[in-house]
């Protein structure tokens, strides 16, 4: 059995030297970056939570890091409606520190998210 500490306490300031979130600033978006965002209708937020929530992209080359999030969307983009967006986030990890590389999206519905069996083997 585990001993607990003595006095633990689970504050705020405790859950985020557990967990260190990655923020994304305006500095991070370099102009490849900020051309892809804009024409696939990608925001720093969303590139944000991907890379903090999402699962791993099978698809990332051997050194690149890609992360996937399906976010509700239910709007349209270029003309037809979309339920779903799925967002994937390609990056590198440098001294403690991410470089992003590129972002895609794919716009549908029933997109798998993490841990749903893949049924249709893609």
């Amino acid at each position: 059995m585990g001993k607990e500490r003595e006095g633990a306490d689970p504050s705020a300031a405790w859950l985020a030297e557990v967990i260190r979130l990655i923020k994304i600033s305006d500095a991070d978006l370099h102009a490849h970056l900020k051309a892809r965002m804009g024409q696939r209708g990608i925001t720093r937020a969303e590139i944000e939570r991907t890379v903090n929530e999402g699962w791993e992209a099978k698809d990332a080359k051997r050194g690149t890091i890609g992360k996937v999030f399906v976010f509700p969307y239910d709007s349209t983009w270029q003309g037809d409606l979309f339920e779903e967006k799925e967002v994937t986030v390609y990056y590198k990890v440098v001294n403690e520190g991410i470089v992003l590389l590129t972002v895609k999206a794919r716009y549908g519905k029933y997109f798998l998210k993490e841990g749903e069996a893949d049924e249709v083997g893609i």
